[in-house]
């Protein structure tokens, strides 16, 4: 990963949060805001195992701060996921999400919330996400299951087949209520008007 890349990344994930790419607003999120302590620390141990100096000198201190994490805010996304641009970690404890699973850009993730592997049946595999979802409390999403653009997924629901574009998601099974989308939901995702961004082929974490 170019540092470039990385940059982008994380001040990407710092704006959906703050509105901001300040130095000062990621300074004082880094001590003050739990979730995006999180993202950080996640996307800065992919950039640094990506490069073979820093993978034997500063990785193994992100990793095991990193770890320490997973404890801390009940969070468990693994550094090698691919996460695209402005992740947004709303709120954390109880998330689980398998590291094979792909996940768009302008994403929101709640409390509870598991992306998980089914290990059998037609849907064997993991979840892929697309670009600007919602995924509320306690959503759950099992197997190898494509969830479209512009999707909010209910409190609760849990998702086992393909949901389309712009669709609202409900209920145990999900069922698609409505196409009004995630707008209003996903806010803040003007930050390449204010970043630099690298060529769209490197804007997701290898």
């Amino acid at each position: 990963m170019k540092f470039s890349t990385y940059k982008f990344l994380v001040l990407s994930d710092l704006y959906r949060i703050t509105g901001s790419v300040k130095t000062m607003a990621l300074l004082r999120t880094l001590v003050c805001g739990g979730p995006f302590k999180y993202s950080f620390w996640m996307r800065s141990c992919q950039y640094l195992d990506s490069h073979s100096l820093l993978k034997y000198t500063f990785f193994p201190i992100a990793w095991l701060w990193l770890h320490h994490l997973n404890y801390k805010f009940g969070i468990s996304i693994s550094y090698k996921t691919q996460i695209g641009s402005g992740f947004y970690i709303g709120h954390y404890g109880g998330i689980v999400v398998n590291s094979k699973s792909i996940i768009g850009k302008n994403v929101n993730i709640s409390h509870g919330v598991t992306l998980g592997l089914a290990n059998r049946g037609r849907k064997k595999g993991v979840p892929t996400l697309g670009d600007n979802i919602y995924l509320g409390p306690g959503a759950k999403i099992v197997g190898a299951v494509t969830i479209g653009n512009n999707v909010a997924i209910g409190a609760n629901c849990v998702v086992t087949r393909d949901i389309p574009d712009n669709a609202v998601v409900i209920g145990i099974p999900g069922r698609v209520i409505s196409q009004s989308g995630a707008k209003g939901y996903i806010v803040r995702t003007d930050y390449e008007d204010k970043i630099k961004a690298p060529s769209r082929a490197d804007q997701c974490a290898k």
